[in-house]
């Protein structure tokens, strides 16, 4: 089992940046791809980013693609999104996930792909 712990949300004004980290427990999260997806009032859940188990594939979402960038580090159990030149629009609470499809590659942006959530971190973007 994997538990997530989202970090890093916060208040920033448009044009800023912003880090987000989950840690992850467990033994097994080298063998999990993880993404991020986020959820704005009133709207349903979106894909933002995803990385493959070994860092070698990422994916984005067009709407961020340029702007962020997803990383994470196998020893220390963590993934990263850095957020650059944020939108007002990127206003949402942010969640990690982690997935053990077979077929990441193709699946990523699906939500019922990943096995685990965390709680997620809120990120509030003010023109």
């Amino acid at each position: 089992q994997v538990q997530l712990a989202e970090s890093g949300g916060g208040s920033v004004q448009a044009g800023g940046s912003l880090r987000l980290s989950c840690a992850a427990s467990g033994r097994t999260f080298s063998m999990y791809a993880m993404g991020w997806f986020r959820q704005a009032p009133g709207k349903e859940r979106e894909f933002v980013a995803g990385v493959s188990w070994n860092a070698a594939n990422t994916y984005y979402a067009d709407s961020v693609k340029g702007r962020f960038t997803i990383s994470r580090d196998n020893a220390k159990k963590t993934v990263y999104l850095q957020m650059n030149s944020l939108k007002t629009e990127d206003t949402a609470l942010y969640y990690c996930a982690a997935s053990r499809d077979a077929n990441y590659a193709n699946r990523h942006y699906y939500s019922g792909v990943y096995d685990y959530w965390g709680q997620g971190t809120q990120v509030t973007v003010s023109s």
